[in-house]
């Protein structure tokens, strides 16, 4: 009997699988026929495991539904949209606009393990700024209501108010699957930073201890927001916002150094014209006290110093008199001060280790996001809650090394002040840094400032504020270029590659192909079900949609290069070097199954339809491709 043609998996990646396949690797033994013994499992484990339900942990109503929300696979797609794109055939970055749950999904087997950076300023729960789906478990169906691209069929938006008797559940249900799905894409080394206030914070840091791993928790930076009090609070001017960092895995993770600044710089000086150049005076006694380093020293003035009470000098007097031998040690210019250590600034850190504490003054605060707002747009009320864009340099200046192609991901990206600071940063250093954002199309409400400017959207936003940027960028560049007499298509950024100054938008949408997902029709009519599944290519699909189904849910990024092909008079798309070919063709023909096959593409896609219902042409080609050692033939 020949051998059944494999079917291209529509779906997204299977969370469940990937999480057996873990286990698998680590306990072989506990798999039985597929299945896990859970009994063999607690013994290889050990007996001193845990009994009962009395756990630590942070656990709320809904949590076990979060669990069925991350294993159910998604069935929808991304769908191009080149016409609302900037230099849609070079760029590498993204802009993704549709709910981020679906799209978490729908990413998992193109960019798992491939994001460097996450940032996210995600809805803070104050009962007011987020629209949130009763019916959030139908995320497609739901998110497509919402939108209006189907009937609403009576399904219903709201704020999440503390009247709502689920107000911190709902929120924790929100967030769990979206931080579980973000986690699998990260890299190793990778980072994540989280905004969050008060109210919230500590849910969140459970939360985040449990999908990340308690080990993997860095820190929880504030940031000062604000300057001005607030005189009409009613208890304490909140004026901090908190920004907890996880690590993918902190024993790999490691920050970068900030560059030092004139200001730190400015503590060294050189009074005493040392050779090897500017110094600092640094204590030398220290506060774990030693009895071998309790000595007393004499001054060159002849003054005779112990260490304060209760401390000791830093190093034994042997150590202290070679460094006084070798001219490290400091008295003061007339000799009779109490000795200090000279570092010098040639032998220390050629940067500097972030604080956890980020004040206004190095990263901007509200204030400074709202007035940029306005300089982009015209209007600062076009987007009320922006993130300073040098909050977030700071952040990629951490989490990523100097020139690293590395992707940084955004899912609750609003403003788009992220893709903004991956824009400056690469103008300013020469980076190439890509952007992922995602924004759901949340409208703007008519009577505000955004709609009256033509904004419908919080995605439309976004998408303008990103144009508008690489725009700036590049009157900037344009100018420059003028003012060295310079070609400017010659130009780069920093002199290196040319900048990456553009993105391309993807919109959430239902499949391309028709996929039945095994209901009976309200109106039992199931032969007429089966006619409209026999050519399941929906009608208004376009091969570009199609295309990068395709491509998604075959692994591949969804800025991989493309190129047409002709091949038997068909045509044909060659993905990432011919490593994947895929026909959307009908009327398909040996000859040019043949021809496909001669090409040895380690992988190739045709439409079931391509073969009219000729059965023994689509088990043939299985063959013919074989034959030529292709071993990956799908149809869908």
């Amino acid at each position: 009997m020949p051998a059944k043609v494999p079917k291209v998996d529509l779906k997204s990646k299977s969370i469940t699988e990937e999480q057996k396949e873990k286990l698998r690797q680590l306990f072989p033994e506990v798999f039985t026929e597929e299945k896990i013994d859970w009994d063999k499992l607690q013994q290889t484990l050990g007996t001193n495991l845990e009994d009962g339900k009395e756990r630590f942990g942070l656990t709320w109503r809904g949590k076990s539904g979060c669990f069925r929300i991350i294993q159910e696979p998604s069935i929808g797609t991304l769908k191009p949209a080149p016409g609302e794109s900037v230099n849609w055939d070079t760029t590498e970055n993204l802009f993704i606009e549709g709910d981020n749950l679906e799209i978490l999904k729908l990413l998992q087997k193109s960019y798992y393990g491939k994001v460097k950076m996450i940032y996210i300023d995600p809805p803070y729960n104050t009962g007011k700024e987020f629209i949130y789906p009763d019916k959030y478990a139908e995320s497609l169906d739901t998110y497509l209501a919402y939108t209006g691209q189907v009937d609403s069929e009576g399904k219903k938006f709201s704020t999440n108010t503390e009247t709502g008797g689920r107000y911190h559940s709902n929120w924790l249900n929100m967030m769990y699957p979206r931080l579980f799905l973000a986690r699998n894409l990260l890299m190793d080394d990778g980072i994540i930073f989280v905004s969050i206030d008060d109210n919230e914070v500590h849910n969140l840091r459970e939360m985040m201890n449990e999908i990340f791993g308690e080990e993997n928790f860095v820190a929880n930076v504030i940031w000062e927001k604000k300057y001005s009090p607030q005189n009409d609070a009613r208890w304490l001017s909140d004026n901090h916002d908190h920004i907890l960092l996880f690590a993918k895995n902190k024993e790999i993770w490691r920050p970068r150094l900030l560059p030092r600044t004139e200001e730190a710089d400015a503590r060294y000086s050189n009074p005493d014209n040392d050779p090897r150049g500017v110094w600092k005076a640094a204590d030398f006694s220290v506060r774990s006290y030693s009895r071998a380093y309790d000595y007393t020293i004499t001054t060159p003035s002849g003054r005779k110093v112990n260490p304060p009470e209760g401390r000791c000098w830093a190093v034994g007097s042997k150590r202290y008199q070679e460094f006084a031998d070798d001219n490290r040690i400091w008295f003061g210019k007339n000799g009779n001060n109490v000795p200090a250590i000279k570092i010098f600034l040639s032998e220390v850190k050629q940067g500097i280790t972030s604080l956890t504490i980020w004040k206004r003054e190095e990263v901007g605060d509200t204030e400074v996001a709202r007035k940029l707002i306005k300089e982009i747009f015209g209007n600062s009320g076009i987007f009320e809650t922006p993130k300073p864009v040098d909050l977030i340099k700071k952040m990629l200046n951490i989490s990523t090394t100097l020139k690293e192609k590395a992707i940084v991901f955004d899912f609750f990206s609003g403003s788009c002040t992220t893709a903004h600071a991956v824009l400056e940063l690469n103008k300013e250093d020469g980076g190439n840094l890509k952007f992922i954002m995602v924004q759901l199309p949340e409208p703007t409400g008519e009577d505000s400032e955004a709609f009256k400017a033509g904004y419908k959207t919080i995605a439309d936003i976004g998408k303008e504020r990103i144009r508008r940027v690489i725009k700036k960028i590049n009157d900037e560049r344009k100018e420059a270029a003028k003012q060295k007499k310079l070609a400017s298509s010659g130009e780069t950024s920093a002199g290196n590659e040319p900048q990456d100054l553009g993105f391309r938008v993807f919109k959430l949408d239902k499949s391309n192909f028709k996929v039945w997902d095994g209901r009976v029709p309200a109106n039992g009519k199931v032969e007429k079900q089966l006619e409209d599944f026999i050519d399941h290519v929906r009608m208004d699909s376009t091969n570009e949609d199609i295309l990068y189904e395709l491509l998604l849910k075959s692994g591949f990024e969804l800025t991989t290069p493309v190129s047409e092909k002709k091949i038997a008079g068909k045509k044909i798309y060659a993905v990432a070097d011919s490593s994947l070919l895929i026909c959307l063709e009908r009327d398909l023909t040996k000859e040019f199954i043949v021809k496909m096959a001669e090409t040895k593409p380690a992988r190739a896609i045709c439409l079931d339809s391509g073969f009219r219902e000729n059965d023994q042409l689509r088990t043939n080609a299985m063959e013919i491709m074989r034959s030529h050692g292709v071993e990956d033939f799908r149809t869908v």
